[in-house]
């Protein structure tokens, strides 16, 4: 077995910013992995080490060497390869060139049938590690993809990267590895912390990296990042706290760091006064600060920095950092208080100079539509009239606050200050909590607004957006969604089918004649169907998501169930049910698929019962029973129910066709025996397409 050494490769850059770190992190091994693989050269685990002024990779148990290889490729008989004056075809000729060879190079033998054949045969020799890890290296650094971030080039190179390289560290064992980029050659050499251990520290070998980079001051982004945490902690418990940590601010904290030490300040009480959102968004989106919250839930003014300072100057760490929150507080506290000295009203009126679409008007007008939908939702949800009323009271309110200051400076907190101001105002607790509302669910996974008038609002608000936008010829295309759509509807069904109960076909309407009465001109009808389909396929998906097989989702689909909280449980009541006995659902998905192929609908459903037999005339009585049971639980919304009716017609059905000659020669019989067939898929009509099923996968 060849000897193995670890190898080490460390990229020494001017500080990065978070995210291109995180980027780089997340390619670091891929590329050196493929480098590694392409080469031949025979490694162990790779693994990436960083911090905001270096990249690096170790690698364990790489060989010394690559092995050599003896390749023999047998190519066609002599016969083809040769013509009859012992020249080479043009098949010799190809066969060759397959392999970087000339027909001279192929070998004629006889090979174990007894035949001879044309063979290739190549031999690869052994090569050595460092000048394989030398290439590996130099091809990686240029492959770093920076999306979203300029790459930067410095002094008379013309290289570029993400940020300046200073120094490189590459290393096989104890022994150099020749790498350079940009005028740096690397060498044996790291860099400590820029105030704890300045300059540069040698590295012994590629083994003792990782302990070189601790006693200067360096630790990994696993270690910094348990540092971080077990500082958070004692802060909690010695404080009785909880530290809001959010994952991505955290992430970014454990990569502006290479010492971390955690530190508590303190901002002035008179902040408290101000709504704790703004306060957190400014610590944490400017500052990197992390709030903590008291065991009433209740901001307090503590807050925790991360300091990549000398611990022996933390008291000037956090007398700095205060005055900074101390700044930004006094910042946010005037904007609010100066809002609060304006009348909503007077806010909604700004509404007119703020552009929503250049094709769909303004913010005001947009308020103004959401104040009818509202009331068009809440006719169709069946709200009692105070929600109804404070729905459209919020929805008239909903949008007054993103020209407040308070808004413009923190634009994350729309809707949130409109609450706050709402609630100032003296509106009903209801109305300022659905203005605050209304913008969920923001993302996957948010929630849904807590209250009837939140809820309403905010299908308002989405729907006329998606409205507007297929109204003029705007949809979202492949993977484009600027307005996020997409989004929106899933949040559209998402309400609808956990809070308000309702379809969506009647708001889309809804929603559109809204456009209309503002003078938008389109085609209510072919953009009502758009609009229903996109809602539609969002609900499909979203089936999909939740473990519905898609055969199922498309059998429920083809039926006319769309309000999202009866279709999704009539998909599952249907997957249930194939589940518990599959046997039994696949032979009804047969038989109704073949009904479905054999009857005409021009016949109608009208039967003579004097012209049917023994299994004619118990499939009608089943089709009779089915019908009445279907309807019963539809109305109920028991859908367990109402595959149980439709699973019941499984034996009749499959006793007419063992029994029944269908396609008589006799007419009369025949067209009686279709509109039996033409009953019985009308019991399945607007329910689902059971047939679906049956189709092959």
């Amino acid at each position: 077995m060849a000897s193995t050494r670890t190898f080490l490769f460390e990229l020494g850059v001017e500080e990065m910013p978070s995210a291109p770190l995180n980027n780089a992190v997340k390619q670091i091994e891929a590329l050196m992995v493929k480098g590694l693989d392409e080469s031949g050269l025979a490694h162990g685990a790779v693994r990436v080490l960083s911090s905001p002024r270096r990249l690096a990779a170790l690698v364990q148990d790489v060989t010394e060497s690559t092995e050599e290889i003896h390749s023999v490729m047998r190519g066609p008989s002599a016969k083809i390869a040769f013509d009859a004056d012992g020249n080479p075809t043009k098949a010799a000729e190809g066969f060759a060139r397959r392999y970087g060879l000339t027909a001279a190079d192929l070998v004629l033998r006889e090979d174990a049938d007894g035949a001879e054949y044309v063979f290739a045969e190549q031999n690869v020799p052994s090569e050595p590690a460092l000048p394989i890890l030398t290439r590996v290296c130099e091809e990686l650094i240029g492959a770093i993809q920076w999306p979203n971030y300029r790459s930067q080039r410095w002094g008379s190179e013309h290289e570029s990267f993400v940020r300046p390289v200073r120094w490189i560290c590459s290393l096989f064992g104890d022994e150099v590895v020749p790498v350079s980029f940009a005028g740096v050659v690397s060498g044996n050499v790291t860099r400590g912390h820029r105030v704890l251990s300045p300059g540069e520290h040698i590295v012994p070998d590629a083994d003792g990296y990782e302990a070189v980079l601790e006693s200067v001051h360096v630790l990994s982004a696993e270690r910094r990042a348990q540092v971080i945490r077990d500082g958070i902690a004692r802060v909690e418990a010695g404080l009785g706290v909880r530290v809001d940590t959010p994952a991505k601010i955290f992430d970014e904290v454990v990569n502006l760091c290479e010492w971390p030490t955690v530190l508590v300040g303190n901002f002035d009480e008179e902040f408290l006064a101000v709504p704790s959102e703004i306060i957190c968004e400014s610590m944490l989106s400017n500052q990197r600060y992390f709030p903590t919250y008291g065991t009433d839930g209740k901001l307090t003014r503590a807050f925790v920095v991360v300091s990549n300072a000398d611990p022996a100057v933390s008291e000037t760490v956090i007398d700095g950092n205060e005055r900074v929150v101390r700044a930004r507080l006094y910042d946010a506290k005037f904007f609010y208080d100066e809002d609060l000295k304006v009348d909503l009203e007077v806010f909604r009126e700004r509404l007119a100079s703020v552009g929503f679409q250049q094709k769909l008007g303004s913010v005001l007008q947009k308020s103004d539509r959401m104040e009818d939908l509202a009331l068009a939702i809440a006719r169709e949800a069946h709200v009692v009239a105070s929600s109804a009323s404070d729905a459209q009271r919020a929805a008239h309110l909903a949008k007054a606050d993103l020209v407040s200051s308070a808004v413009v400076e923190f634009t994350n907190q729309q809707g949130v200050m409109g609450g706050y101001y709402a609630a100032a105002a003296g509106e009903a607790p209801e109305v300022a909590a659905a203005i605050r509302d209304h913008y969920r669910p923001r993302f996957a996974g948010d929630e849904l607004p807590e209250g009837v008038a939140g809820c309403i609002v905010a299908v308002a608000d989405k729907l006329d957006t998606i409205a507007g936008m297929f109204a003029i010829g705007e949809p979202p295309t492949g993977s484009k969604d600027p307005f996020a759509l997409r989004r929106s509807a899933i949040g559209v069904l998402n309400i609808l089918r956990d809070r308000l109960g309702c379809g969506y076909e009647l708001l889309v309407r809804a929603a559109l004649d809204a456009y209309a009465e503002q003078g938008l001109e389109f085609d209510r009808d072919i953009v009502a169907e758009s609009v229903c389909a996109f809602i539609k396929g969002r609900m499909e998906q979203m089936a999909r998501d939740e473990k519905v097989p898609s055969d199922v989702v498309a059998a429920v689909s083809a039926g006319s169930v769309t309000i999202p909280a009866d279709y999704l449980a009539l998909a599952r009541a249907l997957d249930g049910a194939r589940t518990h006995d599959r046997a039994s659902f696949e032979n009804l998905a047969t038989a109704y698929a073949r009904a479905s192929h054999l009857a005409d609908a021009t016949l109608g459903t009208s039967v003579d019962r004097t012209l049917m037999g023994a299994a004619e005339s118990a499939l009608l009585v089943a089709v009779d029973k089915a019908e009445g049971a279907v309807a019963s639980s539809l109305n109920a919304k028991d859908f367990s129910g109402v595959i149980e009716a439709l699973a019941s017609l499984r034996e009749p059905i499959d006793a007419f066709f063992d029994d029944v000659m269908v396609m008589d020669e006799d007419v009369s019989l025949r067209e009686n025996r279709l509109r039996l067939l033409n009953r019985f898929e009308s019991v399945f009509a607007g329910i689902a397409d059971i047939g679906e099923l049956a189709k092959k996968k």
